[in-house]
């Protein structure tokens, strides 16, 4: 048989440190899964679905387990891959992509599945470079030697999705085994020189306020950045998906302000225009994590720290390293270099988003996330998607002490979660909590197959509201609740769960009393439980812009609510 390319494919990632591949099995992509059932240290996982295995890929890498890999075959199997590819691209998620393609000699001649560009057909390559960092297609077999390193290198170093298109007579022809292929370690990383920044804290006269982001989490420099909070004695806020990086026990939990944003604490606002300096670490300040916060960012001066510029004006300083970069500012202001003007900052109450009273049936979802944060253990890690209960975990639900803290903000894309806290979970062999609502599970809620069939510790925590809750509260807000495009007939997901995959621990719950008891049974199950909890889709969820106040009316609150005229 020879050393096919997909035999150099599988034993190049296997010697970089990947130990799972995620994808769906077809005709233009089997060749992997074959090469992979022969190489020891490869385990190819089959999803349900491309999406799904991509955000596992996703979920693996943003959980800081390495390279997430995802596999999938041509035509629709390869375009259900973008969505979650677009996802990692916006949050900066390092991920490879190996996708199908049908034999070289088909290209242009109305073969099934060709996207080769050529003759009419659908362009792979243009359609993947738009949701990449790195897109190549590979033509020649020896030309895997090349493309692979400098794909791997591409999705390290710019932080994003890497693609190779790699066609079915390529994948199993023959390659030379040239024993000493690049590994595509990381190659360009750049340690940022902090000392303006240090200046800047020296000079300043008043409290230090810090907005840490999702780069301390994948630099993993959670422990620097406490460093650093400690010599300048400032407090912290986190962005939302970078919930899980400051402010638990052990790292600065006295001083954390919580979250900013549109899910977020309403007194950040104060706490930022009260200091005499900002800094901005890991994060680029999306519109969902500074809703609220223009006019106070506005009013300091701000700098920033990390592989990426900011979205506001401010004095931006590059590292693709925090965890060296910090070290370096932690040092120029420790013992003579202390900045002489900072001072330990008033006590600031941290005041929670207040939606109206609700009194219809189901669990609200503050409650919900009391019970959960009771129930839940250290070193759990969580993954949150989007909808209303999305904006109530965020908002209400702390994250473990040792544990990660994922939210999916850069696309939102439903259903995220299923996926991802698959992928995490294989990467990071802990207990696991998905929180989603029905919205998410009827996408791609059958990925919790896929969780019982490898035996996973995750925790399926559904909230079933019998909606699109997000989408029925704007259509009340916006549009008078004259109708509603967005309910669902009812359901029971514990139910019928259990009913589909027999001997998965499933259940429904219908009320607060009886909810502890089931998260804790869920969460001692050896592997994977599903607890569903029934919720209204007419309680507004925490999310400023659904509700008065200065967050709500904010320049950035406006662009996230989108507002249209409302007919009469």
């Amino acid at each position: 048989m020879g050393y096919r390319v997909v035999d150099h494919i599988v034993d190049h990632l296997a010697g970089i440190g990947v130990e799972f591949i995620f994808g769906v099995d077809g005709a233009n992509i089997e060749d992997v899964y074959d090469a992979a059932f022969y190489r020891a240290g490869i385990t190819a996982v089959l999803a349900k679905h491309e999406f799904s295995a991509a955000t596992m890929a996703d979920g693996y890498s943003r959980g800081g387990s390495g390279l997430g890999v995802v596999i999938a075959t041509s035509g629709g199997g390869a375009l259900n891959t973008v969505p979650a590819l677009g996802e990692s691209l916006a949050s900066r998620v390092p991920v490879l992509a190996l996708i199908g393609q049908p034999p070289t000699a088909l290209d242009g001649q109305g073969a099934f599945q060709d996207t080769s560009g050529r003759n009419g057909a659908l362009d792979a390559h243009a359609l993947f470079s738009t949701v990449s960092v790195h897109c190549r297609r590979v033509l020649a077999p020896d030309g895997i030697l090349t493309a692979l390193p400098a794909a791997i290198a591409a999705a390290r170093t710019l932080r994003g999705p890497s693609v190779l298109l790699l066609p079915k007579n390529i994948q199993q022809s023959v390659v030379a085994f040239n024993g000493g292929a690049d590994t595509g370690r990381w190659s360009d990383v750049r340690p940022g020189d902090p000392q303006a920044i240090a200046r800047a804290l020296r000079r300043t006269a008043g409290p230090v306020t810090i907005i840490a982001g999702e780069q301390v989490a994948r630099d993993d420099a959670r422990g620097e950045l406490e460093a650093l909070r400690a010599v300048v004695r400032a407090r912290v806020a986190t962005v939302p998906d970078g919930k899980d990086v400051a402010g638990t026990p052990g790292l600065g939990s006295s001083s954390a302000l919580g979250v900013t944003g549109v899910m977020g604490n309403p007194s950040i606002a104060a706490a930022v225009a009260d200091s005499g300096l900002c800094l901005l670490v890991g994060t680029r300040m999306s519109v969902t994590a500074r809703a609220g916060l223009d006019d106070a960012l506005a009013s300091v001066p701000v700098f920033s720290i990390g592989s990426a510029p900011p979205y506001l004006a401010c004095t931006h300083i590059h590292t693709d390293d925090l965890r060296g970069t910090l070290s370096t500012l932690t040092a120029a202001l420790s013992g003579s270099g202390r900045p002489p003007h900072v001072r330990v900052p008033d006590a600031v109450t941290r005041t929670e988003l207040r939606p109206p009273a609700h009194h219809g049936p189901g669990i609200r979802y503050r409650d919900a996330m009391a019970a959960l944060d009771a129930a839940l253990p250290d070193g759990v890690d969580i993954v949150v998607d989007a909808g209303n209960i999305g904006a109530a975990a965020i908002h209400h639900l702390p994250a473990r002490r040792g544990g990660r803290f994922i939210a999916a903000l850069g696309m939102g894309g439903m259903g995220y979660s299923f996926g991802a806290g698959i992928g995490m979970c294989f990467g990071r062999g802990r207990r696991t909590v998905v929180i989603a609502g029905d919205g998410s599970f009827l996408m791609h809620g059958m990925e919790i197959h896929t969780a019982r069939e490898y035996g996973l510790p995750v925790t399926f925590l559904l909230f079933d509201n019998h909606a699109h809750a997000m989408c029925a509260t704007r259509e009340q807000l916006f549009y008078g609740g004259r109708y509603s495009y967005n309910r669902f007939g009812p359901s029971r997901l514990g139910a019928g769960l259990g009913a589909m995959f027999p001997g998965l621990p499933a259940t429904d719950v219908d009320d607060i009393a009886s909810l502890p008891a089931a998260l804790i049974a869920a969460l001692e199950t050896d592997g994977p439980a599903v607890v569903s909890a029934e919720c209204c889709a007419d309680e507004v969820p925490p999310f400023s812009a659904f509700l008065d106040g200065p967050v709500s009316k904010s320049s950035v609150a406006e662009e996230i609510q989108h507002h249209v005229a409302i007919r009469t």
